[in-house]
């Protein structure tokens, strides 16, 4: 038995939710999102909630059950209220900048500038102030591509576990590892 899948999905006044088939669109204030899901799953809108269901308990049902279920979710959540990441970048001399609201200039220790283009559904700001860490927000209605974009900003330099150096989620722990010893 899914205790995720057979949650129901309570819909806020200001979203729409449209079923076709084997697509479901979400329209709210933040934005638009739809998905594709499995025929054999039913998704039904009943008293201002959505019920997924599933038809057999099989293996492969079962899973599709929890997963679309909780897709759906991440799309009321994200077209209601929108999701948010944020990433502090660590290390001397390490900054970014934001350039026509779309590509990240960011300094990393390299020998050169490294410029990554956010997409269009992501906002994006750089906030540097004074004594504290360079900071990354990262605002959508979309929390698979937050999470993909923020994943690859991340990759661009990693947390390293000697000195902490690197980009990590603001809150993320980053276990240290003791350096060498000098010889006695």
């Amino acid at each position: 038995m899914s205790r995720v899948g057979n949650k129901p999905i309570t819909i806020p006044k200001d979203v729409e939710i449209k079923i076709e088939k084997n697509t479901i669109s979400v329209k709210g204030p933040k934005g638009e999102l739809s998905q594709q899901f499995d025929p054999d799953i039913t998704i039904e809108m009943n008293d201002g909630e959505l019920q997924v269901s599933r038809p057999t308990e099989q293996k492969r049902h079962k899973a599709m059950h929890g997963l679309y279920r909780a897709l759906v979710n991440n799309m009321v959540e994200g077209v209601s209220n929108g999701f948010t990441r944020k990433l502090e970048l660590i290390g001397v001399g390490y900054r970014v900048e934001v350039i026509n609201n779309d590509i990240l200039d960011l300094t990393l220790g390299f020998s050169h500038h490294v410029y990554f283009k956010v997409p269009p559904e992501i906002k994006v700001q750089a906030v540097t102030e004074k004594g504290k860490n360079p900071t990354i927000t990262l605002q959508s209605h979309d929390k698979q591509l937050i999470g993909q974009v923020a994943s690859k900003i991340k990759s661009l330099r990693k947390a390293e576990p000697y000195k902490g150096k690197g980009i990590r989620y603001v809150g993320e722990y980053i276990r240290r590892k003791a350096g060498k010893t000098a010889a006695k």
